[in-house]
């Protein structure tokens, strides 16, 4: 795997975009974050807006390059990553 060397463009959405402050962020995370579970606990240490975004993982979903992603999804160099909660249809 490669290290993300590039910054990323990272977008936050609804109530994420709210405790962020912002709504796009371009970041460059240490080399060790390779996927997206490995960013979404890089950005929770942040500071605490971004702590109180990520404290409940599990209710976060994301895209990558605005494609659905799993926790698991490996990034690369460029990368736009959208955080967002989850979404209903009916």
């Amino acid at each position: 795997m490669a290290a993300v060397t590039k910054p990323l463009t990272v977008l936050y959405f609804a109530w994420l975009r709210e405790r962020v402050g912002v709504s796009e962020e371009t970041l460059t995370p240490p080399p060790e974050v390779r996927t997206v579970a490995e960013l979404a606990v890089w950005l929770a240490g942040l500071d605490e807006r971004h702590a109180a975004a990520f404290k409940d993982r599990k209710t976060v979903r994301c895209a990558v390059n605005q494609e659905f992603a799993d926790p698991s999804t490996v990034l690369s160099p460029g990368d736009e990553v959208a955080f967002f909660p989850p979404v209903t249809g009916g």
